[in-house]
């Protein structure tokens, strides 16, 4: 079975939505492989992996040899790769959620058939045809990692609730939740953490024109899978490498101090 790390310590290389966008994967892993201390820096991805981008299938095969290759690398599940594994069956869920029918209606999933091979709509076809593994894969990836210093979750926490509870119900994975607002809420990226949040939290889920920093906040998701340059944040020297292939430290990226305003950059 494969086994995810949800809870790691040092260096991380964190990288936004993949979205099936391997040329640009492949690109900001080249730049990872370059770093002096690149076999005792964690991997992790937001998640995001499968969908609107041009070869989910490549993604998912990408991120499972970085597995055997470099096993410091984990993800947290992306709303994307959560519906695929419920509508294929490989996560359990109510009836009432209606995975397969939201998947169809409003997560572009056609990339994600197509590149299995499998006629769009068809959810037996494409269990069959993807590999074991990467249906695996979707059927184990934790809600959040957790770090000393960091908690990665791909749409970010509710500013109203209580930090320890909200991390209790992402530990969990609780299925029975029709909509887990921690891997689709499109409105944690307007509010703070919760006052008691005793990390930064890094996320994506949301596209933002560059990577965004804020107090105890990271955004990264740079292409929302539709083109553009993938994005990696080094932790803890907060330093962005870009499929772009230009790279800059915090300092030189959006860093308002203001959680109120920083997010109407888009």
């Amino acid at each position: 079975m494969t086994v995810l790390a949800a809870r790691i310590q040092g260096p991380v290389a964190v990288i936004g939505d993949v979205h099936g966008q391997v040329d640009q994967l492949l690109t900001v892993l080249d730049q990872l492989r370059s770093l002096p201390n690149f076999e005792q820096r964690w991997i992790v991805f937001i998640g995001d992996i499968v969908d609107r981008g041009p070869d989910p299938k490549g993604a998912m095969e990408i991120i499972c040899d970085l597995m055997i290759s470099h096993p410091r690398t984990t993800i947290v599940a992306g709303n994307h790769d959560y519906a695929c594994a419920a509508a294929i069956g490989v996560t359990p869920t109510p009836a009432y959620c209606e995975w397969g029918k939201r998947w169809l209606d409003h997560y572009d999933a056609e990339t994600t058939f197509h590149s299995y091979g499998a006629e769009v709509g068809n959810f037996q076809e494409l269990h069959d045809n993807m590999p074991a593994q990467h249906r695996e894969l979707l059927a184990n990836m934790p809600w959040c990692v957790e770090h000393p210093q960091n908690l990665f979750v791909h749409a970010g926490l509710d500013g109203n609730s209580p930090f320890g509870l909200q991390l209790r119900i992402l530990r969990q994975r609780d299925t029975t939740l029709n909509r887990p607002q921690w891997l689709c809420s499109k409105e944690y990226v307007k509010g703070s953490n919760p006052p008691d949040c005793p990390v930064t939290v890094v996320s994506g889920h949301v596209q933002v024109p560059r990577v965004m920093f804020a107090p105890q906040r990271i955004l990264l998701d740079t292409t929302g899978g539709r083109g553009g340059s993938l994005s990696c944040v080094l932790l803890p020297e907060k330093k962005v490498i870009s499929s772009g292939g230009h790279s800059a430290p915090q300092h030189e990226m959006a860093d308002s101090q203001d959680n109120k305003s920083w997010w109407k950059f888009w």
